[in-house]
Order: structure tokens, then C-alpha cells, then sequence
């Protein structure tokens, strides 16, 4: 099967293409903007499923609205017409569709006309009525306005919140294709007669802001946002993708003496903290051990030992550990501990602790092995 996309390098269509062509489903006819005008007939002929994405949203005359949302749409059902093809049609709508602004009008003209021709000629049809999509390759000051915040704030830039109170409707580009790639097996979910998309989420446009700015702040606290959070998860995968190609790096602070280094690697409030030890030859780091505290070690490069004694017992116990073999030494409460570097070349320790370190509660006791 052939699949016509139109509007096909805009956000969601620059998306859907990737999504097809890595399934494989099929051979996609891509139609935008700058296509000649010609192949949309050539297109019309081949196609067995449309995905109408092209339309107009923020033109620099409100007459485009209807030009681009209702006129095209006219066009293309004309053309599929003409030629007999009988392909489903799935058309992207607006929430706008709703209400009485020139924008709202366009998509429900383009609504109607779709819903009309289905009548006439028995074509199935998928209407989406769409909420603020966010996601990856959205445009800024175009799209949404959370690629907006997104690519202001990972450039220092300021972002305009007029009513913090706002409420939006979000909906995530893959949750979208999902439904999307639903529907070419004719089992899209609707709702009072429009497709949706199942999952969506509300937040006050205070709220947005706050959290894509977390994501700035971020790289300095360490912190890793809470990523059991549905939105917050796509949020963070969106800002990262604004990111400027020349930002994608960034410093940690390394703790560097004469026995080697250590340097937190993140930080989350519910999972703890995960550093990178270095310890050079012949140096035995640790001796402590806690009380309620407990830890991950695992050493990735290099060999040692790693040591443990009860503060009230004489034997020690010994885990010989290699980078040549990764294996886990939990570090249990109790028990005074030590890593010791017995090769010859330094030896670098993931170590994983269950809480973020705080110095007015450190649960460490100092104890030789």
C-alpha cells in the first residue's frame, strides 16, 4: 500500500513519516508546501490511506485560514474523487473547531466538507479533533507553546507567562502516532463521533513553566525529574530536544585528591544518588559504615577488593571485584566497608547510594575495616 502524507515535514507529519518508515508499512508519498502542485493529483491516483496533516495556523492574513484548512482539503477530495479512489481519510482537526475565531471556522469547515463526502461516497473518514501537541521537531513561536518555553529556557532566553492559571490540554506526539498507526487497521478510539487520543494531561501554564525550567536547573542540581510521572517524562524528552546542538554538554564538579576522584553523577529525591569513584593504585577508600544507609557498588574498570567488618566483630569479609567481570556488591547497613585498588592501573566504581547525601544528617561513622 501506498500512504499519502500532506503537511508531511510539518511537526506531526516530519513525525508520522519517521514513525511509518521505520515500521515499514508501507511506501509514503510525501506532499507539502513547497511539493509541485501537480503530484497531489499523481498522489490521489496511487494512495490506498490519506493522512491530511497540511493546513494553516498562524498565517499573516486571516483569509489563509480558510485557504489552507478548507481549501485544500476541497482539493484533495476532489482529486480522490475524480479519479475513483475510495482510500481512507484521516484529517487533522482542531479543539478550536469549537469555536468562533477564524481558525475554529477553517477547521470546521474542513470538518464538515470531510464528514459530507464520506456520506456521498462511503469512504471511511477519521476526524481528530487535536489539543496543544507537544513533542520532539515542534517549532517554536509556531507550534505550541511548550516548544516555545522549551527553546527559550534551554538558551537563557525569557518566556512571556501572561495568566499562570491557565489550564492546557496536552497531548504527546508519540501518543498521537500511536493512535495514528491504529487506525490504518480501522480500530482508532472515538468519542461523541471525533477520534481522540486516549491519554492526554492538564497543567496550568504556571505550572509548565516551572517545570521545563527544573529541567534547566537540572544539570547544576544533578537532579533527575521525576520521570513515574507521565507528563513530566515526555516534557523532559521535548526539552532535551531543544537543546542547542552546541549545549549538548555539560560539566560535573569532580572531587580530585591524591587518591583519585569523585563525582556525583545525578541526583533524584526517591531513588537516591549515583557517583563515579577513581581510585588510583594501592588506595583503599571508605572505612565507615551506617546506619540506616545502604549502597551499590560496582566497578566497571580496573580490580580490587572490596572489605566488610561488624564494629563488634574481628572477621573481615572480602569480595574480590573486576572489570573484566561486572558484578554488584550491595553495601548493607551495619557493616564497615572499604574498596581498596589492587591493580596497577586506576579503578573506576559506579556507586549508587539509596538517599541524596545531607551533610546535617550524614549517617556515616568513621571505622578502620
Amino acid at each position: 500500500m501506498k500512504i499519502l502524507v500532506t503537511g508531511a515535514r510539518g511537526f506531526i507529519g516530519k513525525n508520522l513519516v519517521a514513525e511509518l518508515k521505520s515500521r515499514k508499512v508501507a511506501d509514503i508519498l510525501e506532499f507539502d508546501v513547497d511539493t509541485p502542485p501537480e503530484k497531489l493529483e499523481e498522489y490521489a491516483k496511487e494512495c490506498g490511506f490519506v493522512y491530511h496533516l497540511a493546513g494553516v495556523n498562524r498565517p499573516k492574513d486571516e483569509k489563509e485560514f480558510m485557504e489552507g484548512n478548507f481549501g485544500l482539503t476541497a482539493q484533495l477530495l476532489d482529486l480522490l474523487e475524480k479519479n475513483g479512489n475510495k482510500a481512507p481519510i484521516l484529517i487533522t482537526s482542531s479543539v478550536q473547531a469549537e469555536k468562533d475565531n477564524p481558525y475554529g471556522k477553517s477547521k470546521k469547515a474542513g470538518e464538515d466538507l470531510l464528514f459530507d463526502y464520506s456520506r456521498k461516497t462511503g469512504v471511511m473518514v477519521y476526524v481528530y479533533r487535536l489539543p496543544n501537541m507537544f513533542g520532539k521537531w515542534s517549532r517554536p513561536n509556531y507550534n505550541t507553546v511548550v516548544a516555545t518555553f522549551c527553546h527559550n529556557i534551554a538558551r537563557g532566553q525569557d518566556i512571556v507567562v501572561n495568566d499562570p492559571e491557565a489550564l492546557l490540554t496536552l497531548c504527546y506526539i508519540d501518543d498521537l502516532l500511536e493512535e495514528f498507526v491504529k487506525v490504518l487497521s480501522g480500530v482508532p478510539a472515538y468519542e461523541n463521533g471525533f477520534c481522540v487520543v486516549p491519554v492526554t494531561y492538564q497543567v496550568k501554564l504556571g505550572q509548565l513553566a516551572e517545570l521545563i525550567r527544573g529541567f534547566a536547573r537540572s544539570r547544576t542540581s544533578l537532579d533527575v525529574p521525576d520521570m513515574s510521572d507521565g507528563l513530566t517524562r515526555k516534557l523532559y524528552a521535548t526539552y532535551l530536544s531543544f537543546l542547542p546542538e552546541n549545549n549538548f554538554l555539560y560539566d560535573l564538579k569532580m572531587n580530585v585528591d591524591a587518591r583519585g576522584s569523585f563525582t556525583e553523577f545525578i541526583r533524584t529525591a526517591e531513588r537516591g544518588q549515583v557517583s563515579v569513584n577513581i581510585s588510583r593504585p594501592g588506595i583503599t577508600k571508605g572505612n565507615h559504615w551506617h546506619h540506616t544507609k545502604n549502597e551499590k557498588f560496582l566497578v566497571v574498570s580496573g580490580e580490587g577488593v572490596i572489605r566488610f567488618r561488624r564494629p563488634d566483630d574481628a572477621q573481615v569479609i572480602e569480595y574480590k571485584v573486576s572489570g573484566s567481570r561486572l558484578q554488584v556488591v550491595d553495601i548493607p547497613p551495619g557493616y564497615t566497608h572499604n574498596i581498596s585498588n589492587t591493580g596497577t592501573c586506576d579503578m573506576v566504581t559506579i556507586m549508587w547510594v539509596n538517599e541524596c547525601f545531607n551533610p546535617e544528617k550524614p549517617d556515616t561513622n568513621f571505622l578502620e575495616v
